[in-house]
């Protein structure tokens, strides 16, 4: 890369489908990409665009495997869809501008959009983020009977009963414990702020290599979310009384099927995603405003403690 090559010399820009305002983020954005020598790259499946913008609207496919860096605008859903399009890509950075409510993914707002200036001048934080690989496993034999990518959670869940339903979880080969509850969570550090924090489990720090179990509704008062390491193999059955009453979903966008000769496999997928943030970015101070979390009582800590 020369002196003045741009870090990110293609830009690709996804968008919340049917969201108007993404237009007018995009046309903000456009003489920032050609300040800086920048191809701009846009996905026609979700961006709607002009006749004179044919030869930047591209399919999904042809942007995720050209773009040096994806902007996702939307929120964190919009991401999120776009993180698992990118599963097992660790060449490509992810960044998101909010058009959503929360955000704790997509960090830009759009009206501080000279923070996507600083990123594409190379001012930037790395932000490697493990996320989870789900499959369901024949008992008999392991023979991979389906696969999916979760960025969040995966989650057994009851669905056609109010009855709760009997599961047995392993981890790594070793058994872990009988539940009767409504489910149960597997979630990622990224998605401990998600459906696993509203089922009362921990918030994890993103940079953690771990997992997050946490039963939802359970019967039994013992039964405590957990935090195992992130090489950890979780595996769920389900009693066979109770397999027609349960679903699995991925980041609530995606469904395994799951009989009683099977059995859910939940780990850490091999590459993490590489979002980035603009430069100042810190986690906490993410959950502060997104928590409503007050500051530091009495100001910043001296600096002998």
């Amino acid at each position: 890369m020369g002196v003045h090559d741009p870090p990110f010399p293609t830009v690709g820009i996804t968008g919340k489908p049917g969201d108007t305002a993404v237009a007018g983020l995009i046309e903000r954005l456009r003489p920032m990409l050609a300040e800086r020598g920048c191809t701009l790259l846009l996905d026609a499946q979700s961006v709607a665009g002009s006749a004179d913008e044919a030869a930047q609207r591209v399919p999904r496919e042809e942007l995720l495997e050209a773009s040096d860096l994806i902007i996702a605008i939307g929120g964190d859903g919009t991401l999120i869809h776009t993180s698992r399009a990118l599963a097992g890509r660790d060449d490509v950075a992810l960044m998101g501008i909010n058009r959503g409510r929360l955000g704790f993914l997509v960090d830009v707002a759009p009206e501080h959009l000279e923070e996507v200036s600083q990123v594409l001048d190379g001012d930037y934080v790395v932000d490697e983020r493990l996320i989870l690989a789900a499959e369901i496993r024949a008992n008999t034999d392991g023979t991979l009977l389906g696969s999916e990518i979760a960025i969040n959670e995966v989650v057994l869940h009851r669905w056609n009963t109010a009855r709760m339903v009997e599961m047995v979880t392993y981890v790594d080969g070793e058994p872990l414990s009988d539940h009767r509850s409504d489910g149960l969570i597997v979630a990622s550090p990224t998605g401990s702020t998600a459906y696993a924090m509203a089922g009362g489990g921990p918030i994890t720090q993103p940079s953690l290599r771990a997992l997050v179990l946490v039963p939802i509704c359970p019967h039994t008062l013992s039964s405590r979310p957990l935090v195992v390491d992130g090489s950890s193999r979780v595996e769920i059955g389900v009693q066979p009384g109770f397999i027609d009453n349960v679903r699995v979903s991925c980041d609530s966008q995606d469904e395994l099927a799951l009989d009683a000769d099977s059995r859910l496999v939940v780990y850490a997928h091999s590459t993490p995603i590489r979002l980035v943030h603009p430069p100042g970015y810190s986690y906490f101070n993410l959950l502060r405003a997104k928590l409503g979390w007050g500051s530091p009582m009495g100001g910043p800590y001296p600096r002998s403690m």
